[in-house]
C-alpha cells in the first residue's frame, strides 16, 4: 500500500513538472482558436444536415416505390 502511495506522489510531481513546461496561449490566440473551432463545428453540422436531407429524400423515394 505504501508503494502505491509513493508512486502516486511521484506521478503527481511528474504531472506538475510537465504542466510547467506547457506554453499556454495568450488571449488573442485563444480567441482565434475558439473562433476556428466554432466555424469548423458549424460547417460539419451543415454537412451532416445536408447528408440527412439527402438520405431522407432517398428513403422517401424508395418507400414511395414500394408502397403504391
Amino acid at each position: 500500500m505504501a508503494e502505491a502511495l509513493t508512486r502516486a506522489k511521484e506521478f503527481g510531481a511528474d504531472v506538475v513538472d510537465e504542466i510547467k513546461k506547457v506554453t499556454w496561449p495568450d488571449w488573442p490566440q485563444l480567441k482565434n482558436a475558439t473562433l476556428v473551432i466554432i466555424v469548423f463545428v458549424l460547417i460539419v453540422a451543415v454537412i451532416i444536415w445536408i447528408m440527412d436531407l439527402a438520405s431522407r429524400g432517398v428513403l422517401d423515394l424508395l418507400l414511395g416505390l414500394f408502397t403504391r
